[in-house]
């Protein structure tokens, strides 16, 4: 729990809006002007579009989505939460930014490349009666034709680490030394923790990147340099990516498991 809420609350204060508050309140108070501008400038270059295009190319995995036709076969897809928003009246929720996870799997799954579907049940645990996201991915894919009997469940999950040892908890280790071949689907900017955390799970890894950000043909223009809101929050999407790897790798290296 301790670890989860470090790794959902740490970035708050490292990434740009919290560290540029945390600027402007600590020039305030001590009546340093130059940290009150450092703050201003911080949030200005991580706003401009030029800068978050830069940072989320940086991070995605590859440079657009790979032809099913051309993925290796797999014993298991597994496609990781973040995609769903629950909304009363909604009893499958409403899709949020990443629903592509979701066709990506069943992509994969109606083309033959794996025999099973794995979702994880997503579910912080400041939100206890929430429904755990992967048994509304589920159900939906039930409606989509994909056989109960096809269909795997983890246990509940509150981030990426924890979905690859449920995940292993599930689809059992490596038989003779071979380790499960998964067919990971995730969103581009979120695969290389996501690779790392599954590799150190003990498994071998097929990367499905999906929703990408940017555009990789996006040209620049004069308002690629003019700061809003959504490249704000593209840069932030961007950094707390390299944070969490980083993160999770010095967790690795030094034994906090």
């Amino acid at each position: 729990m301790i670890v989860l809420l470090l790794n959902k609350i740490l970035p708050l204060i490292l990434l740009p809006l919290g560290f540029s508050l945390l600027c402007l309140l600590a020039g305030l108070l001590l009546r340093k002007r130059f940290i009150v501008l450092l703050g201003v400038l911080v949030l200005l270059v991580f706003s401009t579009p030029l800068v978050s295009d830069f940072l989320i190319r940086w991070v995605e995995v590859g440079s657009g989505r790979v032809p099913v036709g051309r993925v290796e076969k797999a014993d298991a897809i597994v496609v990781l939460s973040g995609m769903i928003v629950t909304v009363d009246g909604a009893p499958l929720g409403e899709w949020g930014d990443a629903a592509d996870r979701f066709d990506g799997g069943i992509e994969l799954f109606k083309a033959g490349k794996a025999p099973l579907l794995l979702f994880t049940r997503g579910q912080v645990p400041w939100q206890p009666d929430a429904v755990p996201e992967g048994e509304l991915l589920a159900k939906r894919a039930r409606l989509l034709g994909v056989p109960q009997s096809a269909i795997r469940l983890t246990g509940k999950v509150g981030n990426t680490a924890d979905e690859a040892v449920a995940a292993r908890a599930v689809l059992g280790r490596a038989r003779n030394g071979v380790p499960k071949r998964i067919l990971l689907v995730t969103s581009a900017f979120h695969l290389r923790r996501a690779i790392f955390m599954f590799e150190r799970a003990g498994f071998e890894v097929v990367p499905f990147p999906v929703d990408y950000q940017v555009s990789k043909q996006s040209g620049v223009t004069v308002l690629q340099f003019l700061p809003n809101a959504e490249a704000l929050a593209t840069s932030e999407r961007a950094l707390h990516e390299v944070i969490g790897l980083l993160f999770y790798r010095a967790k690795s290296l030094t034994g906090l498991d």
